[in-house]
């Protein structure tokens, strides 16, 4: 009986890898759990990349590997002199998958994409809180509420959007994965049965694979889109198979129990290169690493205090340690390799006599803190605990006490949010459409208190500079506010900035048509596996 279960397994395994003469299956060891499948809903990659990238479609898509936008579901668009009207032309013929659980009556029109942004922008809208708690954190951040002032079917296949200000970084907002489009027909039917939640459950869109199933934390199941208007995929099935551990996703990525895995320890990258069974890609990540002081709570509300703590983190070791040195040390909320990156910044020397010296003076004594470290990689933290540590170290080198403190991946996220919330939070940020706008105003504007700004910092100087650049498509001038923007960031402190890392992907020999993306995505449209 044994040797039959064996043979059994072995046998459905080499299906599930190699395919059959019927079907082709690709296997993800992803590095976590979804929040949910409503992209518009969160703002974490690894929730991105189970629903964004496989179910859905925006208006405007980035081209694969790059920062440049392309036509998607809209295959043309003009934009008013004045810079406030964008109209687009829908791309005709475009289905919507139809799966166990839905099936549709008609193609994509200008009313899914006004539900679309009309359910993020409008309280009062039936599905503006049909999850618990939806505070739809990306736009919001992003101001996308006071910015569009109207979503308008003009026909079945023209949608115009009308601002009440010049926003430079719109169109690539609008290709970011928090404006997917959804049908409007499946969230009719799902109001009128009275199960509105399922669609954060049982997503369905316009995009190369349509969702199957999901076994809460184990396994995600798709399957190709036959309908799918780029064209159906050379792969017929596509499986996330969850696996939180790096070291487990590097086992299995050896065994052949996964063709490709996400965010490996930087320990285990020269075997990988010298595996002859895979292929490592690499390139420069634009991300960054940060800890974030909730600016609202004292001691943390004084500048003094937040600059004597980053004195005290040795960011070097962090980088030796976490990344084997596949990283450098940040200064700024930006990556250097971001246009505007302001390199005449200098960074607060690790210098613990100064740090102390600087807590002395501000009053402080015998502080105690939470630092919070995430549970799950990412590629601007690979060992968020091991960080921790090291910081807690370094604190206690200066008389701060320090607890360290974690939560399951989509709690994490969801109570580092709070305004109240105690200590600091490490978190990190690859950004989603290339532009400064997308780190200086989504993650520290105003606008992202009580979402991605988790230092809960709302500084007029440095909100008017982003906001400003915002208003202009000058570049030279937009970088001009973008650096100054930096200038008070730095003064003011309200992240300790840890890294900037190199990121990597392994995968076997024999997968073709993989890109990597700048903006940390892993999308599996256009993967093949080749015997």
């Amino acid at each position: 009986m044994k040797k039959l279960t064996t043979l059994f397994a072995a046998t459905a395994l080499a299906t599930l890898m190699a395919g059959s003469a019927w079907s082709k299956t690709f296997v993800y060891c992803s590095e976590g759990s979804p929040e949910g499948f409503d992209p518009g809903l969160y703002t974490a990659g690894t929730t991105f990349d189970a629903a964004a990238h496989t179910v859905y479609n925006r208006l405007l898509e980035f081209k694969k590997g790059t920062t440049e936008t392309e036509p998607g579901l809209a295959e043309s668009w003009t934009i008013s002199d004045d810079g406030l009207e964008y109209t687009f032309k829908l791309r005709p013929g475009v289905k919507f998958q139809t799966t166990e659980f839905f099936t549709p009556t008609r193609e994509l029109n200008a009313d899914d994409v006004v539900f679309s942004y009309e359910r993020q922008l409008k309280a009062d809208n039936p599905w503006n809180k049909y999850v618990t708690g939806a505070s739809w954190e990306y736009a919001a951040g992003m101001g996308f509420p006071e910015v569009i002032k109207s979503v308008e079917k003009v026909d079945d296949l023209t949608v115009k959007f009308t601002l009440t200000r010049k926003e430079a970084p719109f169109l690539a907002n609008i290709a970011m994965p928090f404006a997917s489009i959804l049908s409007k027909e499946y969230a009719d039917k799902l109001q009128a049965e009275g199960k509105m939640n399922q669609m954060n459950q049982m997503p369905l869109g316009t995009g190369p694979f349509a969702f199957v199933a999901y076994q809460q934390d184990a396994v995600i199941r798709y399957k190709a889109n036959p309908d799918y208007w780029g064209g159906k995929q050379k792969i017929d099935d596509l499986v996330f198979a969850i696996t939180a551990d790096a070291s487990v996703r590097y086992q299995k990525l050896q065994a052949g129990e996964c063709h490709l895995m996400p965010f490996p320890n930087s320990a285990d990258v020269a075997a990988m290169k010298a595996d002859p069974n895979l292929k490592v890609m690499e390139q420069a990540g634009l991300n960054v690493a940060y800890l974030a002081y909730n600016t609202t709570q004292a001691p943390f509300d004084k500048p003094e205090v937040r600059k004597a703590l980053n004195k005290a983190i040795n960011k070097q070791a962090i980088v030796d340690a976490v990344f084997q040195g596949a990283a450098q040390p940040a200064t700024n909320p930006i990556p250097p390799t971001m246009w505007s990156y302001n390199d005449t910044l200098q960074d607060d020397t690790y210098d613990l006599d100064a740090a102390k010296k600087m807590l002395e003076e501000a009053g402080v004594k015998d502080l105690s803190m939470k630092v919070w470290a995430m549970p799950v990689s990412r590629p601007y933290m690979l060992n968020a605990r091991r960080a921790a540590e090291l910081m807690q170290a370094d604190f206690a080198k200066i008389g701060v006490k320090v607890e360290i403190v974690s939560y399951e991946w989509a709690e994490y996220l969801d109570k580092s949010k709070a305004k109240d919330r105690d200590g600091a939070v490490i978190l990190g940020w690859t950004g989603d459409n290339g532009d400064p706008d997308n780190f200086l105003d989504t993650l520290l504007g105003c606008n992202a208190v009580g979402g991605n700004n988790r230092a809960q910092w709302c500084n007029p100087e440095f909100d008017a500079l982003v906001k400003k650049a915002k208003d202009t498509s000058d570049l030279a001038e937009r970088t001009k506010l973008y650096e100054e923007a930096q200038v008070v960031f730095k003064r003011e402190a309200p992240w300790a900035t840890l890294d900037h890392s190199l990121s990597v992907v392994p995968m076997r020999k024999n997968v073709e048509g993989f890109v990597q993306s700048p903006l940390g995505d892993f999308a599996f449209d256009g993967v093949d596996i080749v015997e």
